[in-house]
């Protein structure tokens, strides 16, 4: 069935002025670092170690530069894709973002919501903080991104779980057999759970905007937030002294709990956190129905390759038939474009919806899908194209 924006959104959210100032994506996250503790936005800014990948995440794209073509008839156009049966309105989505609603209140709901009404699709994060039994029924085309727990008995429990919840796409990622080394998040005093200080306390005393109408909003109506979808069960509070979150072992995973996975799971199955052309076989061969080629927003290892290094590759791997999809520093429309003319079906934003939701809610994440469906708009007419599938790698040189 096609998934496409209906007339209006279900809910019009208030269009908060500060809207009139964010003119792309990047405009939002001086805006939201402003807004957050310093915890949670170093959470969400940084990467590990030297934040070398993630920053050549962003490096990569000035590699490429578009070869346009003029004089066509593109006034018919459209930028809506298809993928596992259903269509979207735009050929990016929403990438999985951990404690997501401690940037704003109730943030997965605010960026499954904002998807839905635009006709993209989002992607739950396993470290949400909301129930997934809560945000499936509320916005039912919504993906679920699983990190698996460390051994097959709650893996078959964990997926389980995300069925009954009623996703119809589980994305499992699979790029984090080891806690990473993320020093950013010890210098800005980032933990999970988060242990009460003094400076935790004046961080947000200094901002009441984010403790009144976050925090303080969550404590009173929903009590102290978990891990909610870590597991088949509830994982650690948010915040706590003494309790300790399960960081299950993963180094003993392989390519079998993901053919188990296969077998037990009916609907589409998407693994995330390739890399490799191997690894993008491999997958293939087990029955997944496409990959996100990522290295995590480079917060896993730090001097992995960008996505976008090996794009091309796997597509000539895999054939242009087989869904391969990307993320990783994905800022303006023209990434998007440069990531579908090497072979991608969708590309996932994720820090700059955060940084949106944070800034104002809802209101902030559907006009941060707005500028971004603009720019793709107008670079295809630029480009001379009236729909995705018509960008090859003739669209594109590199610089360099």
């Amino acid at each position: 069935m096609p998934r496409t924006p209906p007339s209006s959104p279900t809910t019009a959210p208030h269009r908060p002025a500060i809207l009139a100032r964010m003119l792309s994506l990047e405009d939002f996250e001086p805006a939201a670092r402003r807004r957050l503790p310093r915890p949670i936005y170093g959470y969400i800014a940084g990467a590990a170690e030297d934040n070398a990948s993630r920053d050549d995440n962003r490096a990569v794209f000035d590699e490429y530069a578009f070869v346009t073509r003029v004089l066509r008839d593109v006034s018919h156009r459209s930028q809506s894709v298809e993928l596992f049966g259903e269509r979207y309105a735009s050929p990016f989505g929403i990438a999985p973002m951990g404690i997501a609603a401690l940037s704003t209140y109730r943030g997965d709901l605010v960026l499954a919501r904002a998807a839905r009404d635009a006709g993209i699709t989002a992607i739950m994060s396993a470290t949400s903080l909301i129930p997934m039994e809560e945000l499936a029924p509320a916005c039912p085309g919504t993906w679920f991104q699983a990190y698996l727990p460390g051994d097959q008995p709650r893996i078959d429990a964990l997926v389980d779980r995300v069925r009954e919840a009623g996703f119809k796409t589980l994305v499992v990622t699979v790029d984090i057999p080891i806690s990473a080394n993320r020093e950013n998040n010890v210098r800005t005093g980032f933990s999970t759970p988060l242990r009460p200080s003094p400076r935790l306390a004046w961080d947000g005393m200094v901002r009441p905007r984010w403790l009144l109408g976050t925090l303080l909003r969550t404590l009173v109506r929903h009590g102290m937030p978990h891990f909610e979808n870590s597991f088949a069960t509830r994982g650690a509070p948010i915040l706590s002294a003494n309790v300790l979150r399960d960081f299950s072992a993963r180094d003993n995973l392989s390519w079998e709990h993901m053919a188990a996975i296969r077998r037990r799971w009916a609907g589409p199955l998407v693994v995330k956190g390739v890399l490799s052309v191997d690894d993008a076989r491999i997958a293939r061969q087990l029955g997944a129905d496409g990959v996100i080629l990522s290295n995590h927003g480079g917060r896993q290892l730090d001097g992995a390759a960008s996505p976008m290094r090996v794009l091309a590759q796997v597509v000539d791997a895999l054939g242009t038939d087989y869904p391969v999809m990307i993320d990783g520093g994905f800022r303006r429309g023209s990434d998007v474009l440069k990531a579908l003319a090497l072979g991608a079906r969708m590309a996932f934003v994720g820090r700059p919806f955060n940084y949106a939701a944070a800034v104002a809610g809802e209101a902030g994440v559907q006009h941060a899908i707005a500028l971004l469906r603009a720019e793709v708009d107008r670079n295809m007419v630029m480009l001379g194209v009236k729909a995705c599938a018509e960008l090859g790698r003739d669209a594109l040189i590199r610089k360099r």
